[in-house]
């Protein structure tokens, strides 16, 4: 059955014959079939609807939601979401440790302490704290350690389009999570929860793609929705921490099973594929053991990097350069939306959101200016339509001249939605 889903003889949506007919059929015992279609669920092959039977679950498509179209090198590239190269901080010289020898423990101590003393800092309690090599994968491994496919994960609308992919891969169910200027709304996360959510992640600040924050008192309304459900796995991603310039609202601890996860590749560059993980100890103590039999550790000549980096005061300067810069853009791109009628959202990190009312014909527009922007149906899944801006690339001189070709972008006649 699983070689005729790959194939496609088994298409998305098919019905398998019930399990006592597929007995007969096959002179097998119930029990054969039954745990045969267990396994098919269990690999995310298959989803049960009660009497209604066992279907095909849809797969992913080849073509995902974070898959980017090349950009050509005369257009201003406004689409990637990555830092600007120029505002990254300097990386220190490799140590020289004579060999890349296995180390004696797979945390350095140097980045334990400063890992736990930072995040400390801003609430967090670490005493548990694990590495992963990058946010994402951070997310990957608290997901497979702690859910099955078919599991429902409530995440934000619209949000990030590579932790919809991922979710999608480990055949799990995204449930959206509208936002608003304070982060995730109350209702639709208990409306979650209320429908099995096993897992919530929420983006602390600088979301992608709305740039919205969690403030101190919606973090206490989430928290309040939370407390009814301790086992749900609760994911915290800050991944720009060092360049946002609001305060860490966190969610940290609200349920039994949690996990905080801090990543380098935004404020120090996207090539330090390291995250922290801070966690309760069962969450932190499973993703280890997962590290442990996969790649083992992240390497130690990055995490010497990454103390380097941490302990330098250039890199603290570095920094804060970069976290007024950006602010500068965005806010210099809003405002002069805002002269030309047009709303805009993007309060920390690198991006700003438009709504728009057509995607496609925007997107087309903006490309023949020579912009290209990021279509919202990349990270929506149920919210209005909408373009993601990164303003890394955008300067003083550029900013008006992308917002009246924006502008002119707007009153473009409707053509089909955009689905690449």
């Amino acid at each position: 059955m699983e070689s005729a889903i790959h194939s496609g003889a088994l298409a998305p949506g098919a019905a398998l014959p019930s399990v006592r007919g597929l007995a007969g059929e096959l002179r097998v015992a119930p029990g054969t079939v039954a745990t045969a279609y267990k396994l098919l669920r269990d690999r995310g092959m298959v989803e049960s609807r009660g009497r209604a039977g066992t279907y095909v679950r849809p797969r992913p498509e080849p073509i995902t939601r974070s898959s980017v179209a090349p950009i050509e090198t005369d257009v201003v590239d406004l689409a990637s979401g990555q830092p600007d190269p120029a505002l990254l901080p300097a990386l220190p010289a490799p140590p020289v440790a004579g060999v890349a020898a296995a180390p004696a423990s797979f945390v350095l101590p140097a980045l334990l302490a400063l890992g736990r003393e930072r995040l400390a800092a801003d609430g967090v309690n670490a005493e548990a704290l694990t590495l992963a090599s990058g946010g994402l994968d951070g997310i990957h491994r608290v997901l497979s350690a702690q859910l099955r496919p078919g599991d429902i994960v409530a995440i934000e609308d619209p949000g990030w389009p590579n932790a919809l992919d991922l979710i999608a891969a480990l055949g799990m169910r995204p449930y959206p999570l509208p936002v608003d200027e304070e982060g995730p709304l109350g209702e639709p996360m208990a409306m979650a929860l209320r429908a099995g959510a096993r897992a919530v992640i929420v983006t602390s600040r600088a979301h992608n793609p709305t740039g919205t924050y969690l403030t101190r008192q919606r973090a206490g309304e989430l928290r309040a929705v939370l407390a009814p459900y301790p086992q749900t796995v609760l994911i915290e991603d800050d991944h720009a921490a060092e360049l946002a310039d609001v305060e860490l609202s966190s969610l940290a601890g609200a349920t039994a099973s949690w996990a905080f996860i801090r990543s380098a590749s935004k404020p120090y560059g996207p090539d330090l594929r390291l995250a922290l993980i801070a966690g309760d100890q069962g969450t932190i103590a499973r993703v280890d053991a997962r590290l442990r039999v996969g790649s083992g550790w992240v390497s130690t000549v990055l995490q010497h990097l990454v103390v380097q980096l941490w302990t330098s005061p250039d890199t603290t300067s570095a920094l804060q350069r970069a976290a007024r810069a950006y602010d500068e853009r965005r806010q210099g791109l809003i405002a002069q939306l805002a002269r030309r009628g047009i709303t805009a959202r993007g309060r920390t990190g690198l991006n700003v959101w438009v709504p728009v009312t057509d995607e496609t014909a925007v997107v087309s527009s903006l490309l023949q200016a020579r912009w290209a922007v990021a279509p919202g149906a990349r990270f929506r899944q149920a919210s209005g339509p909408g373009v993601r801006i990164t303003v890394s690339e955008l300067n003083e001189a550029n900013i008006p001249r992308l917002a009246d070709d924006l502008a002119a972008a707007m009153k473009t006649p409707p053509q089909s939605s955009y689905t690449a």
